[in-house]
């Protein structure tokens, strides 16, 4: 079976429902997985979507802020939803599709701009959330499942992931306390880092380019924020892969871009 997953920062649904309108038409994955939604579930575009075929829809948002949306053209057995560090803040969605492949959407906090957690509450949640994130999947017995992890992580892991990492080592999403944390979660389940499958590890690769540059493209001072994981039971079955970076030059356009894969199960 061949499965294809798209996942993308949007910023907000209801003010870019028409760039991923487009991104759907263009691509066409089986689903999309978006985070910063910033709608509550009533307004969600719910229709829009089931209109371009994405009738299976598992969506947890709140008024103004962060919020995560599961579309699908498949069918889900099973929904699933978890709180992380206490709050009710609409950060992970997760769907087990018919195929049995287990999906987890998550949107790891930013963390403010100060790397301190004594004086930066942002920031120590979000090493908590990041802590959290590895215990729920350390502590997991069934090991054997096919699983995906993907989001915004809000974590530019390696240095190739950064356009300086020795100028972003006390900034937040590159911090060494960050990176080792990302890297916890990321052994805990063993998961593979699917992008980095593809693009080796010497190359640059961002997915995210400020709204302060007055000139991204030119500046390209890029961040890889955006991340899908599989399971050890996927490896080999990805097949393609792409970051859209032209669609950050999209009129309206999120400061993320989609990442996308293509796996042949």
């Amino acid at each position: 079976m061949t499965l294809t997953v798209a996942t993308w920062n949007i910023n907000s649904v209801r003010l870019r429902i028409n760039l991923v309108t487009r991104l759907l038409r263009q691509h066409q994955p089986d689903v999309l997985c978006l985070q910063e939604t910033k709608t509550i579930d009533d307004f969600f575009p719910r229709k829009r979507f089931q209109e371009l075929g994405y009738v299976h829809q598992a969506i947890r948002g709140q008024k103004g802020y962060h919020g995560v949306a599961i579309l699908s053209r498949l069918p889900f057995a099973r929904t699933d939803t978890r709180e992380f560090c206490g709050k009710q803040d609409c950060r992970h969605m997760a769907v087990t599709l018919t195929n049995g492949i287990e999906l987890h959407n998550v949107y790891v906090p930013a963390g403010g701009d100060i790397p301190d957690p004594n004086v930066n509450p942002k920031f120590a949640h979000k090493l908590d959330f990041l802590r959290e994130l590895a215990d729920i999947f350390e502590t997991r017995t069934d090991r054997a499942t096919p699983a995906l992890l993907v989001g915004d992580l809000n974590v530019a892991p390696l240095p190739q992931d950064v356009w300086s990492h020795k100028q972003l080592l006390n900034v937040v999403s590159h911090t060494p306390v960050e990176t080792e944390l990302f890297g916890a979660a990321k052994a805990a389940f063993d998961w593979i880092d699917v992008s980095r499958e593809f693009v080796p590890h010497e190359e640059k690769l961002y997915s995210w380019w400020s709204y302060r540059a007055l000139d991204w493209e030119k500046s390209d001072r890029g961040r890889r924020l955006d991340h899908i994981w599989a399971s050890p039971s996927l490896r080999g079955a990805a097949k393609t892969h792409a970051i859209l970076k032209p669609l950050r030059g999209w009129k309206l356009a999120s400061d993320h871009v989609p990442v996308l894969a293509r796996f042949e199960t």
